[in-house]
């Protein structure tokens, strides 16, 4: 979990995470450097529980080194994600575990809600049951906050600084797993308000374009085409 100036929601994100009916957890959180008050919140939850372990950077080096540094300490077998502005449903760690271990999937993610600032329903997102790497070009089906692989056999894939880089870590990930499965339940709940990432199409659509060019090397004209499915689908993903 990294974390910057999210005092607001940050104790509700941990606590989505204490709530888990699958108790074999550690909760990696970095602090990037926060001016708010975020790395008192997380070192009050750390003293309660230690399942909790914190790590405040220097410096303020954005999300994709937070996430990195996160990675770079966490010891489970298990890799999930989420951010300190949204939120986990209590169930969703031991269905998630119960999946991939009866199936021996390598990656799993399931559906989610979106909320707005207050915390209310504005839209649903229903992924497909298996995407494969074909499938992930052309369009991020599995939400970042639902995503969890097994890093003991996948082995830890760090993220490049591309925008989306929790997308091209995922679309890395499916390379060499083959493909990924959902459980089919909404398990999650992803914060959509003024001023988010996902609420700039413009700036997406360039970060969409280098990932398509620069990180997986793909012809202008199949990106074209890409560029062209991503966009229908993030219309159908909000409908």
């Amino acid at each position: 979990m990294p974390a910057y100036n999210a005092a607001t929601y940050l104790p509700a994100a941990i606590q989505s995470v204490l709530d888990q009916s699958y108790d074999n957890w550690e909760l990696v959180l970095v602090d990037d450097a926060s001016t708010d008050s975020s790395l008192q919140v997380a070192r009050e939850f750390a003293e309660k529980d230690p399942r909790i372990r914190v790590f405040p950077q220097s410096e303020n080096g954005g999300v994709t080194a937070a996430r990195n540094k996160a990675l770079q300490m966490a010891r489970g077998d298990y890799l999930a994600f989420l951010d300190a502005d949204d939120l986990w449903d209590p169930e969703k760690l031991l269905k998630q575990v119960a999946h991939m271990t009866t199936h021996n999937y390598l990656i799993c993610y399931c559906a989610y809600r979106r909320i707005n600032e207050e915390g209310r329903v504005v839209g649903r997102v229903s992924p497909p049951l298996r995407v494969t790497y074909s499938d992930m070009l052309k369009s991020n089906f599995i939400g970042n906050l639902t995503g969890v692989y097994n890093a003991k056999v996948l082995g830890k894939q760090y993220l490049e600084d591309f925008g989306h880089e929790d997308y091209v870590a995922w679309l890395e990930l499916i390379k060499v797993a083959g493909e990924a499965f959902s459980v089919n339940e909404e398990l999650a709940s992803y914060r959509v308000y003024p001023g988010s990432t996902s609420a700039n199409k413009l700036r997406t659509i360039t970060w969409q374009w280098r990932i398509y060019r620069e990180s997986q090397a793909l012809g202008w004209v199949k990106s074209a085409w890409l560029i062209g499915c991503y966009g229908i689908y993030a219309i159908l993903k909000r409908t």
